[in-house]
């Protein structure tokens, strides 16, 4: 019985399986967004579609991710993939912080996250892979959002909040969208009519400092300043411009982008997540697959919710506690995509799928 998941479609793409045209190899995107501890409920998720190959088998798929979910996808690259996710587990749920912690200390720790899963030798590797191809999104931070003095930056947070709350477009004086990618080309998302920012080619030399600055939350965590290759400046979480879905990510009308979510809900960017009157225009989900937990499955969990940043402040003084719920978590997600799969493979996902 399938009981952990909910799947829904967007137009096109619902159209797709209700004709029975769907299959995996349909999926060109797989888009995760930046969702800080919430990325572990997908991470049975994850590991079933890449332990057992099942992306990319005809042309190669996109790995599209800001923040935890350009961390995710980087482990996909690695040359042992599975092992590396794991890695990264191990090292993001057992990362302790403490109440004194400073923006740049906190910093140093997630580079030692990044560090423990991605090797520098491994890179070429990365850089080469055949079924995979990553895109980091991150911000570069404008005028009072890039200082790294706690108030100014404050204040430039509140004025962002306020100008994105009037028009999502007004993001681009306080945000620059910048996508670091790795393919012989751009990804078509970036070349779309309606992108707004630059694309710059993953190296050796601003990988991780790439997947780095997409998890640099403004105000907690301090920014990275001049990644290689990129225009100059300091760069922070790709989740204020990219948090969940904002892009068109397919150019066929045939093309499917898989997104795996934590809810029902989708927020363009991560200021957006109070204004429940900014939905994602529909033309953006025509063509997605979106995959997130039951509300059965989400009260099974530890607590009876998803992992979240809160938990750090609940059991700042129970560390232990935290990291035993989180693993808890994970180890409740393992079964999340093989309930995917075996939807797929019997053609019941036609009667479980809702329209967007």
């Amino acid at each position: 019985m399938v009981d952990g998941i909910c799947v829904k479609a967007g137009r096109r793409a619902y159209e797709i399986i209700q004709d029975g045209g769907f299959a995996l190899d349909r999926i060109t995107t797989y888009f995760a967004p930046g969702t800080g501890p919430r990325w572990l409920i997908a991470s049975g998720f994850d590991l079933t579609l890449l332990q057992n190959e099942l992306l990319g088998r005809l042309k190669p798929v996109i790995l599209v991710g800001s923040s935890a979910g350009a961390w995710r996808f980087a482990a996909w690259l690695q040359p042992e993939a599975a092992n590396s996710y794991y890695a990264l587990m191990e090292a993001y749920i057992n990362a302790i912080f403490k109440k004194t912690d400073t923006p740049k200390m906190i910093l140093r720790t997630l580079c030692s996250i990044i560090n423990a899963y991605i090797e520098n030798d491994a890179l070429p590797f990365a850089l080469a892979h055949k079924k995979y191809r990553l895109a980091v999104i991150t911000a570069r931070a404008r005028h009072l959002v890039a200082s790294e003095m706690k108030m100014a930056q404050k204040i430039g947070m509140g004025l962002c909040f306020l100008a994105n709350a009037v028009n999502r477009s007004y993001l681009d004086g306080f945000f620059e969208r910048v996508v670091f990618y790795y393919a012989p080309r751009p990804p078509y998302f970036c070349l779309h009519d309606g992108f707004r920012g630059r694309y710059i080619p993953l190296s050796e030399s601003n990988f991780k400092y790439a997947a780095l600055a997409s998890g640099a939350i403004p105000l907690l965590v301090a920014g990275v300043r001049d990644i290689f290759g990129a225009p100059r400046g300091i760069y922070r979480d790709g989740g204020m411009v990219d948090y969940h879905l904002s892009q068109v990510y397919t150019s066929d009308a045939d093309e499917v982008t898989l997104f795996s979510h934590h809810q029902e809900r989708i927020i363009p960017g991560w200021l957006d997540k109070r204004l429940n009157y900014r939905m994602v225009p529909e033309n953006i989900l025509d063509n997605v697959l979106m995959v997130y937990p039951s509300k059965g499955f989400v009260d099974r969990l530890p607590g009876g919710k998803i992992p979240d940043r809160d938990d750090y402040t609940t059991f700042m003084d129970e560390p232990a506690k935290r990291i035993k719920n989180w693993w808890r978590a994970v180890e409740l997600s393992a079964p999340l995509g093989e309930e995917f799969l075996e939807l797929v493979e019997s053609g019941k996902l036609r009667d479980v799928v809702k329209k967007m």
